[in-house]
């Protein structure tokens, strides 16, 4: 095998071939010939489509501004009616709408509101769909104008904007102060013309074009082409001062090119895109075009003649590399390839045939790691599970030895009572039998028996006795309810029963030495493992109650928590007045085996499991 380290060069160049090849056959300038010349034609199309639309503009702003004379037209002829200078005045609602009535029937705004000089709505009219004309009213509070608008008033006498809605819908709004003969404001007149399907259908009749209206963020709000009311033109080109741009789309597989511009009207505008088919300016591009096949397709033939050589000299050696290597991915074996060239494929061929035997070798190399460390991984795995277990040992140990000594004190209670219990049966017996066959001395061994003690202190014996019963009992049960063997699956848990569990579980060492501070608030039931949540609160409470060296305080905080993605969630909060934790010691709590109790007092285990339990939990 070759030394890779020795830089290898080939004998023959095959980059050299190629370029000498391509550069031959003159590929390059004759693609930039035709790609400058169909570029070239093909902007001066677009400037003559550009010129056609601004014309076609120029005449829509035409009509737009007939549109707002007549507006502004409409407003003077309804000041000169004293009528309406009445029923504004007064309020006069029935005679108000009367008059809208008319002028909606006779004109051709689609809306018309009318305001008191206040700027609360007083009544507003519209054409519905058939060509009635409706009417609105707010129901309960009263509808004013917007403050902004009020105050455009106070120096203007009129306000046109453009309001595009959620609904395909854009209207043209004028809004005007309403004077009466003394030339005093009186209320305000809203004017509303919707530009509606109909009256883009109708340009485009007159103007032979297509017609887009756009809202302010150049999505589409009607079109004259069907299906074309979802879509979106980018207007970027107006935020660098631009007041027109043209634009190419291709819509239901044919090309279009669109004028957009922003048309003024009063403060806002209106965004319009004039479009005109490109398919027979294309045609004629392709006619044009044409010219240039016949050496396109010399040049191609020549690109023919190339590639079957280059297959021959350059692909096949290659498509037999790539064909081993394939061959190489299932195989465990080198896998070599004969050398048939001397030119970059050869020594490509070489560095493979070298590279094949390495990555064998390192194959074997890794399957023996591989099995080395799979064994240790497996020793691993059960010296990690011995020592869980172990930990759980420990705190089963400990939790058994504080149960054992809360046990004792009740059982020891029972016990030394059963002393007394048993004297006083004896007596009451004896003293049953003396009534029975010596009556007469009955008095007198009620009195040498302490009779009336016995019937005072005898219940309460028993009382002590079913207290220290009963204690027993708890300790047994909530035992079993910590360790709940028979839960293995997802169950709904009440937290504060199984907090109160552990607590009585670790009874005698809070008893006469440390205060309990609860503060539960209402919380949801919680699905989880309940032995497994159990086993955190005893870690939890055990660390916490061994961290308060004498007389001290715990405090235990639930809450819900709230979010729309914490729903089924609580946080439960111990926190203890012992003596704490440096940053560093804090830094490592979770860490598995770190513990800063003596030999023999603690694994390191138990918050690194209550953190793995946790953490499965969600």
């Amino acid at each position: 095998m070759k030394n890779p380290a020795v830089t290898r060069k080939p004998r023959r160049s095959l980059r050299t071939i190629l370029i000498v090849s391509f550069l031959l056959f003159s590929v390059a300038p004759v693609v930039l010939v035709t790609f400058y010349s169909i570029t070239k034609f093909e902007d001066a199309i677009n400037q003559e489509l550009s010129r056609r639309l601004t014309i076609n503009l120029r005449e829509i702003s035409v009509i737009l501004s007939d549109l707002q004379g007549n507006m502004r037209s409409r407003k003077e002829k309804m000041q000169s009616n004293p009528q309406w200078s009445f029923g504004i005045s007064v309020g006069d609602v029935p005679l108000i709408r009367q008059l809208m009535t008319g002028s909606l029937k006779q004109e051709s705004v689609s809306a018309l509101t009318l305001y008191s000089r206040e700027g609360r709505l007083l009544t507003s009219a519209f054409k519905d769909l058939s060509g009635n004309v409706r009417f609105f009213n707010p129901v309960n509070d009263a509808v004013f104008l917007h403050e902004k608008k009020i105050a455009h008033f106070q120096n203007n006498e009129e306000l046109t904007v453009v309001e595009s809605h959620n609904e395909k819908l854009v209207s043209l709004v004028m809004i005007s102060t309403f004077k009466n003969a003394n030339e005093k404001t009186i209320g305000f007149v809203e004017q509303r013309v919707q530009l509606e399907h109909e009256f883009i259908q109708r340009i485009k009749s007159r103007l032979k074009l297509e017609i887009l209206l756009l809202d302010d963020e150049g999505k589409i709000k009607l079109s004259s082409i069907k299906d074309m009311s979802q879509g979106k033109i980018d207007l970027a080109a107006f935020s660098k001062g631009q007041t027109q741009f043209f634009k190419d789309l291709k819509i239901q597989g044919k090309p279009y090119g669109f004028l957009v511009s922003a048309i003024p009207w009063g403060e806002s505008r209106l965004v319009m895109a004039l479009g005109i088919n490109k398919t027979e300016s294309l045609s004629v591009l392709r006619s044009i075009n044409w010219a240039f096949v016949t050496v396109v397709a010399s040049i191609l033939l020549l690109l023919v003649i190339l590639v079957f050589y280059a297959s021959s000299w350059v692909l096949k050696p290659l498509h037999e590399l790539v064909m081993a290597l394939q061959s190489f991915e299932s195989q465990e074996q080198a896998v070599t390839i004969p050398v048939k060239n001397d030119t970059e494929i050869g020594l490509l061929t070489e560095s493979f045939n070298e590279m094949s035997l390495k990555i064998s070798q390192v194959r074997r190399d890794l399957r023996f790691k591989l099995a080395e460390l799979e064994k240790a991984n497996k020793e691993l795995k059960e010296t990690q599970s011995k020592l869980v277990q172990s930990a759980k040992m420990v705190s089963l140990g400990q939790l058994v030895a504080g149960v054992a000594h809360e046990l004792n004190n009740p059982i020891g209670f029972i016990y030394s009572n059963m002393t007394h219990l048993k004297e006083y049966s004896e007596k009451l017996v004896s003293l049953v039998d003396i009534a029975e066959e010596k009556p007469s001395e009955l008095k007198a061994k009620k009195e040498e028996y302490e009779y009336d003690y016995i019937v005072k202190d005898l219940p309460k014996l028993i009382a002590s006795c079913e207290d220290g019963a009963r204690r027993t009992r708890d300790i047994v049960l909530g035992l079993r309810n910590f360790s709940r063997l028979d839960e293995s699956k997802l169950k709904e848990v009440n937290i504060h029963e199984s907090l109160d569990t552990t607590l009585n579980l670790l009874q005698g060492e809070i008893k006469n030495r440390l205060k309990i501070n609860k503060q539960y608030e209402p919380i949801p039931s919680i699905f989880c493992y309940a032995s497994q949540i159990n086993q955190v609160f005893m870690n939890l409470l055990s660390n916490a109650i061994q961290a308060i060296p004498g007389q001290g305080e715990l405090w235990i905080t639930t809450q819900p928590v709230r979010g729309i993605d914490k729903i089924g969630k609580v946080q439960i909060s111990i926190q203890d007045s012992g003596k704490g934790m440096s940053a560093e010691v804090l830094s490592k709590v979770f860490d598995p085996f770190f513990t800063t109790k003596g030999v023999g007092q603690g694994t390191g285990l138990g918050l690194s499991i209550s953190y793995g339990i946790i953490h499965n939990h969600g």
